[in-house]
């Protein structure tokens, strides 16, 4: 990947495709290709033939698609498979059909088995049933990973790179408590919490499952990394750092970052979702990659973040 290489980042705008794009910048890629939601619809087949056909990106970043927290993928599971199934056929139809050098897909750690031996490897995915609250999510991400493994198989090469971090974290999250994921949610309602002189804040489940949490800035460095050099490794590729914390951990840490004093309590009766997500990222490590963010500082930039943009 040159400096002057046509990119195109779908999904610019969110979490991990605006870390990508921050990422490209600080490299010195000074041809990225950008296209909102209003300017390119990803469900709208013609108009995605257009833009490829037209443009001609040598290099793709797929971060588009619908995310969201455990409730809103246990109401719209419709929702969440359609538009993924789409977008991910229309991206990827499109950029093989134009001979795209690379393409780099993100799966999510939601594709592993919900009991699944930990840390999970890449060779146990599809092993068993992935966590019912967000199967169909999951679902639609299994096929995404299997049309690059597949496209890969009938081309005879490793053009589209299909890649699983862990639960993303940072700048551009969703902090709604209706939509968001664990870490972003629980900033917003510590925040709001402390900002309304709350005595106690009441959070989700038991605070017993455990979760691996990673930057987007570390990975979007992987992503550019494997799209830079020549990769000769088994796919998919995890994404991880290495490290999980319990829910009550977590929470005890964002309420020290927020500076929230009151009591923590747990509401058993919601659900606790899938009971452990840790990553094997060896797969990435012998590559030669390695986080760099620290948790704990990671945490506070985002609270930052939040702080800063809240308005918006």
């Amino acid at each position: 990947m040159q400096q002057d290489s046509k990119i195109y980042v779908a999904g610019h705008t969110g979490l991990i495709g605006s870390a990508i794009v921050r990422k490209l910048a600080e490299k010195g890629f000074i041809n990225v290709i950008l296209k909102s939601h209003c300017e390119l619809d990803l469900k709208d087949g013609q108009a995605v033939r257009e833009f490829f056909s037209g443009h001609r990106p040598e290099y793709v970043f797929l971060a588009a698609g619908k995310v969201g927290g455990i409730m809103e993928n246990k109401t719209y599971p419709a929702d969440f498979i359609e538009t993924n199934l789409a977008i991910q056929m229309n991206v990827m139809t499109n950029a093989r059909d134009i001979g795209v050098r690379k393409l780099v897909f993100f799966g999510s750690s939601c594709m592993y088995p919900r009991e699944c031996p930990q840390p999970m490897h890449e060779e146990m995915l599809m092993t068993g049933k992935p966590e019912p609250t967000s199967i169909a999510y999951a679902m639609s991400k299994l096929a995404g990973v299997e049309m690059c493994l597949s496209f890969n198989r009938q081309s005879g090469g490793l053009n589209f790179i299909p890649v699983i971090p862990n639960s993303a974290y940072g700048p551009n999250d969703n902090f709604n408590p209706n939509s968001g994921h664990v870490l972003s949610v629980l900033i917003r309602r510590f925040h709001d919490a402390k900002t309304a002189n709350d005595a106690s804040i009441t959070l989700w489940g038991t605070g017993i499952p455990k979760r691996e949490f990673i930057h987007a800035d570390d990975i979007a460095d992987a992503s550019v990394f494997l799209a830079s050099n020549q990769v000769e490794a088994e796919l998919p590729i995890n994404i991880g750092v290495g490290k999980d914390y319990s829910i009550k951990e977590l929470a005890g840490m964002i309420a020290n970052v927020v500076g929230y004093k009151g009591l923590i309590d747990w509401d058993t009766t919601k659900p606790d979702g899938a009971p452990r997500k840790l990553l094997d990222s060896t797969r990435m490590l012998e590559l030669g990659w390695r986080p760099a963010k620290e948790f704990e500082e990671g945490l506070v930039n985002t609270y930052q973040w939040f702080l800063e943009n809240a308005a918006n």
